[in-house]
C-alpha cells in the first residue's frame, strides 16, 4: 500500500469516519463512563476483522491486528475516548445530546483517526508484525491510563514501543510539531482550607481570626512561587481556580471555614517537589498571620510527558512523509497542558505528536476546553495517513531470520 493507495483507501471511507466522530461528538461521556464510545469503538474493530478485547482498565478497548508479513515487532497505537463535564454552545447539528458534557478537547477526533487507521491497515495488513490500537478511557484527570497499565496492557499487548497524538487549535490543518525530551507537563491540583473562628463582621470582626485576609494574602503571594522560587531556566504554573466561603445570604458573616483550590504545572521532579512544598508553607504563614490554621492536600494526575529520542525521530519522519519538511515542527515548545499518556511513556519507549486543527468555520481559534471549540474534521485524513504511515515504517521490515 503506497502513499497513492493509501490516499485513495483513506477518501473512500472519509464520510463514515466523519459520521462516526459527530456520532461520538453528540454522545459524550465522561471517564469511566465511556461505555456507549466503547461499545462502537469494539464493534467497529471488530466488523474490520481485528481481534478485540474490551474491559482493560474497566472500560478500554484494544484491537489487534498482525501484518500479513513475518515479522516480531510489536507497536501501540493510543487514542482517548472521554468527555469534559462542559456545556457545549456550539449550536452544531451534531452537537452535545447530554446537557454539561462535552468533547471540548477532540478525543472524538483522535478516537476516529485511530478508527480509520485501524480500517486502512486492516484492509491492506501490508507489514510486518503486531499492532495494537489503545483506546483508552479517562485521560481528562481520572486516571485512565494507569488503569490500564495496572490491568497488565503491555503485559497482555506487548509493544516495542507505544505513540500518542494530540489535535492543537491554531496550527494550521495537516501540520505536525513534535520534540524530543520535555513536551508536556505534570498537571497536579491542590486545595487548601483556612479554618478560624469566624464572627460577626459588622459589631465584632475585632475578635474574629478573619481567613478572608488570609485567603487574600495567600493567592497573592502564590505568584512568587514561579516569580522567585523557580529558576528562570524552568517552568512551572500555579493557578487558583476555585474559592469558596461564607454564604450570599450572610453578608454579614464572616467565615469559619474557608476552601481555595487550583492547578500545578511543572516540567521535572524536582520543580514538583518545590511548588507542592511553597503552597503548603504559603498556606501555612498566611493562617498563623491571622490566629487560623491551613490544611493543604495536593496531589498529581499526570507526570511530565518525555518523548524518547529515537521514536520521536521515527514520528517524525512518519510526519514529513504526510505533511513535507515545511508542514513539521521538529522542535515545538513544551506545553504546560497535562497528558496522562505520560505514564505510558514511562513503562515503554515511544513519543507523542501534536496534529494542526487549524481555525473554527469563523476564522477563530476556539481553544481546547472551551465550549465552542470542535474537532476539525479536515484534519481527520491527516492523523490516518500519519498512523498508516507510522505503522509501514515502523513494521515495514520483516524480521530477520
Amino acid at each position: 500500500m503506497d502513499q497513492d493507495d493509501t490516499a485513495a483507501r483513506i477518501a473512500r471511507h472519509l464520510p463514515a469516519l466523519t459520521a462516526i466522530r459527530r456520532d461520538i461528538h453528540a454522545h459524550p461521556e465522561l471517564g469511566m463512563e465511556e461505555t456507549r464510545t466503547a461499545a462502537l469503538v469494539a464493534e467497529r474493530l471488530r466488523a474490520w476483522g481485528l481481534e478485540v478485547t474490551e474491559g482493560v482498565g474497566r472500560l478500554g478497548v484494544v484491537g489487534t491486528l498482525r501484518g500479513r508479513r513475518p515479522g516480531q515487532g510489536a507497536i501501540g497505537l493510543r487514542a482517548d475516548m472521554d468527555a469534559l463535564a462542559l456545556t457545549e454552545r456550539t449550536a452544531l447539528p451534531y452537537a452535545s445530546a447530554h446537557a454539561g458534557r462535552m468533547h471540548a478537547c477532540g478525543h472524538d477526533g483522535h478516537t476516529t483517526m485511530l478508527l480509520g487507521a485501524a480500517q486502512a491497515l486492516a484492509e491492506a495488513p501490508d507489514f510486518a508484525g503486531t499492532v495494537h490500537f489503545i483506546f483508552q478511557p479517562a485521560e481528562e484527570g481520572r486516571g485512565g491510563a494507569e488503569a490500564m497499565l495496572a490491568d497488565g496492557l503491555f503485559q497482555r499487548f506487548p509493544c516495542d514501543a507505544v505513540y500518542g497524538m494530540h489535535n492543537m487549535p491554531g496550527m494550521p490543518v495537516g501540520s505536525f510539531a513534535t520534540r524530543e525530551g520535555p513536551l508536556m507537563a505534570a498537571s497536579g491540583r491542590w486545595t487548601v482550607t483556612f479554618r478560624g473562628t469566624g464572627g460577626h463582621g459588622g459589631n465584632s470582626p475585632h475578635l474574629a481570626s478573619d481567613i478572608t485576609v488570609a485567603q487574600a494574602v495567600f493567592i497573592q503571594a502564590l505568584q512568587t512561587i514561579v516569580a522567585r522560587n523557580v529558576p528562570a531556566s524552568e517552568g512551572a504554573v500555579v493557578s487558583v481556580g476555585h474559592i469558596a466561603g461564607g454564604a450570599p445570604e450572610a453578608l454579614n458573616v464572616m467565615p469559619s471555614e474557608l476552601l481555595v483550590g487550583g492547578t500545578m504545572r511543572a516540567f521535572t521532579p524536582p520543580v514538583q517537589a518545590l511548588v507542592e512544598r511553597r503552597i503548603g508553607e504559603l498556606a501555612a504563614q498566611a493562617a498563623a498571620m491571622v490566629g487560623a490554621t491551613a490544611e493543604a492536600k495536593l496531589w498529581w494526575n499526570t507526570v511530565p510527558l518525555i518523548n524518547h529520542g529515537r521514536e520521536t525521530q521515527a514520528m517524525l519522519a512518519a510526519a514529513r512523509a504526510v505533511a513535507g519538511d515545511a508542514g513539521v515542527d521538529p522542535a515545538t515548545t513544551p506545553v504546560t497542558g497535562g497528558e496522562d499518556f505520560a505514564y505510558m511513556l514511562r513503562d515503554k519507549p515511544g513519543a507523542f505528536v501534536f496534529i494542526g486543527n487549524g481555525t473554527a468555520p469563523d476564522g477563530q481559534v476556539h481553544e481546547l476546553h472551551t465550549p465552542m471549540y470542535d474537532f476539525n474534521d479536515a484534519a481527520l485524513p491527516h492523523g490516518i495517513a500519519f498512523w498508516v504511515g507510522l505503522v509501514r515504517q515502523e513494521l515495514g521490515i520483516p524480521a530477520a531470520g
